[in-house]
């Protein structure tokens, strides 16, 4: 009989709660069990002291007699140090995106850039002042304004 350490589900809709069981590994998820040796209950903060009960001594003692853990009890009992810590598994070929979402997120990529680069060429670029235009009341006196010519020089013109 081959055994194995892994989680039962239980919980309602959308608050699960999850029993951590020693079972034979023909048996269902949520079926018959041989003993439970935890609980885990994802729902309360990581640092709670609630949310991985694990009774060591029967781990050790199953582990002991050829029990096999499954991936997420493998990392409970790498976190309690009962066994070395294992790896996290390397994305398969069937558990990468499709051709489509890489080209979306290689567009979102090229979009980032090219955003980034024009931030910045806009920040490295001298900033030139605009010319400062004269107001008419700094300026000449131009040829449409009526001048204060004296009698004498409108005469002579």
């Amino acid at each position: 009989m081959a055994l194995r350490i892994r989680l039962a589900r239980g919980g309602a809709k959308k608050r699960p709660f999850y029993r951590i069981v020693v079972a034979d590994s023909r048996s269902p998820r949520d079926g018959r069990f041989i003993e439970k040796i935890g609980t885990y209950n994802p729902m309360v903060p990581r640092d709670h002291p609630d949310r991985i009960r694990l009774d060591e001594d029967r781990a050790k003692h199953w582990l002991s007699n050829g029990a096999t853990p499954s991936d997420r009890v493998a990392r409970f009992l790498g976190h309690a140090n009962i066994i070395e810590m294992p790896a996290i598994p390397q994305q398969t070929k069937k558990s990468q995106p499709k051709a489509k979402a890489v080209e979306r997120m290689k567009e979102a990529e090229e979009a980032k850039k090219a955003a980034a680069e024009a931030a910045a060429a806009e920040a490295a670029a001298p900033t030139e002042a605009a010319p400062v235009e004269e107001t008419p009341s700094e300026a000449a006196p131009s040829e449409a304004a009526p001048s204060e010519a004296t009698p004498a020089e409108e005469a002579s013109a």
